[in-house]
């Protein structure tokens, strides 16, 4: 079983950054895929990125390449998510999901989720 709280939404800018933390608690995390998906209102929850365990690979939708940039901290049992040059539609709500070995685009795969925080970029 993983708790994953997630912190550091809110209301930036087109242009401007945040950085999204998802902290972990639950036995082998490090073991743990983490990943971030986003969902506006009225549409499917899609990928953005995702980082293997430990020494692992990291994936990121094409829409954020370049942009986003996905880590983990295991000592600290964290994940982060800085979002660089912010885009209106990048606005979502971020949620943090993690599990086990696994390495997939698709939210139904995954077990584990934090409620989700907002991010709002206006024009």
């Amino acid at each position: 079983q993983v708790q994953l709280v997630e912190s550091g939404g809110g209301l930036v800018q087109a242009g401007g950054s945040l950085r999204l933390s998802c902290a972990a608690s639950g036995r082998t995390f490090s073991s743990y895929t983490m990943a971030w998906f986003r969902q506006a209102p009225g549409q499917e929850r899609e990928f953005v990125a995702a980082v293997t365990c430990t020494g692992g690979s990291k994936d990121y939708a094409d829409s954020v390449k370049g942009r986003f940039t996905i880590s983990r901290d295991d000592a600290k049992n964290t994940a982060n998510l800085q979002m660089n040059s912010l885009k209106p539609e990048d606005t979502a709500v971020y949620y943090c999901a993690a599990d086990r070995y696994l390495r997939s685009y698709y939210p139904s795969d995954y077990n584990y989720w934090g409620q989700g925080t907002q991010v709002t970029v206006s024009s």
